[in-house]
């Protein structure tokens, strides 16, 4: 089962553009692009923690497992 990070779906719901989120958690907004494609392979748990504060969502929000 591959892990999907649904970070473009919480901005979108959230109403938070993806360069708006790098500028409110001080980073690249190509690194927050790369977060929000289907290439993204790895993420940091320092990452997922800032993401998950800056946007006031739970983990398990913002990671899902999908079906093959």
């Amino acid at each position: 089962m591959p892990v999907k990070l649904r970070l473009k779906e919480i901005l979108e719901e959230k109403g938070v553009s993806q360069r708006e989120l790098a500028r409110m958690m001080d980073t690249r907004p190509a690194t927050i692009s790369h977060l929000c494609s289907e290439k993204s392979k790895s993420v940091y748990y320092e990452t997922l923690d800032q993401l998950c504060k800056t946007l006031d969502v739970h983990l398990h929000d913002l990671i899902v497992m999908e079906n093959d």
